[in-house]
């Protein structure tokens, strides 16, 4: 066994690879309840995360995505190609719309909130997870060129076609409360996770000052700004509330 690998077991033995998946992936199923009509995935994508798959939860998923492989995702009935400003289906369309690391990806955040109000029914929910512009790996990654982040994560396993630039115009509670406010939602709320520090695992001692920083993040409360994983929730007006 690897010193990482015990770190592993001794500090996170519940927590796997892509746990903030698994957390959005919760959250999602909370807003599923009684199997609704349609639900939409905002960049599906290839269909790569597993814990995205959401097939038989409802009764129709689909899927927008600029790359033309969101057509053979295996966990969409529908996918069709398309960005988030305009979204290529009607008025009102779906009871849910889901992204998940998709608002980092966002030249222009304001035109994808307000699409996405449009096809959402009333009432409908809009839910979204994105790493928080305040962490330190956003930092960085704001920092750095988009050659280095294809390099890095390539390292971590990732194709370098699923590496995408960044932006980070939506990712922080402030700006997603003001992009939703502009875009006519309401019942906006962020809620901020930090787990284990999935960029610092390559090395022992870097992993060890990622541990620290988690647990001060999640002992202070003042410090949760600071957490990794933003996952906000806004609800479309009108309808039945929950």
């Amino acid at each position: 066994m690897s010193l990482i690998d015990w770190m592993d077991r001794r500090f996170y033995p519940h927590m796997g690879d892509n746990w903030d998946d698994d957390v959005f992936r919760e959250t999602i199923l909370s807003h599923l309840i009684g199997a609704p009509d349609a639900i939409l995935d905002l960049g599906a994508g290839a269909g790569v995360v597993p814990q995205m798959n959401f097939k038989g939860a409802a009764a129709r998923v689909c899927g927008v995505d600029p790359d033309p492989r969101v057509m053979d995702n295996p966990f969409l009935d529908e996918g069709v190609t398309g960005t988030g400003t305009e979204i290529p289906y009607p008025d009102e369309a779906f009871d849910l719309v889901f992204s998940d690391n998709v608002l980092e990806h966002l030249e222009d955040p304001a035109s994808v909130f307000t699409e996405v109000r449009r096809v959402l029914r009333p009432g409908g929910f809009f839910l979204a997870k994105t790493p928080n512009r305040w962490h330190y790996v956003p930092l960085i990654a704001a920092l750095t060129p988009h050659a280095f982040h294809q390099w890095f994560n390539a390292r971590r396993g990732r194709d370098r076609e699923d590496t995408f630039p960044t932006y980070y115009r939506a990712n922080s509670r402030g700006a997603i409360e003001q992009l939703a406010a502009e875009a006519g939602f309401s019942s906006v709320s962020c809620t901020l996770v930090e787990g284990r520090p999935e960029y610092l695992r390559s090395n022992p001692v870097l992993y060890a000052s990622g541990i620290g920083y988690e647990r001060v993040v999640n002992l202070v409360g003042a410090l949760s700004t600071f957490r990794v994983v933003l996952i906000a929730r806004m609800r479309r007006p009108g309808g039945d509330p929950r």
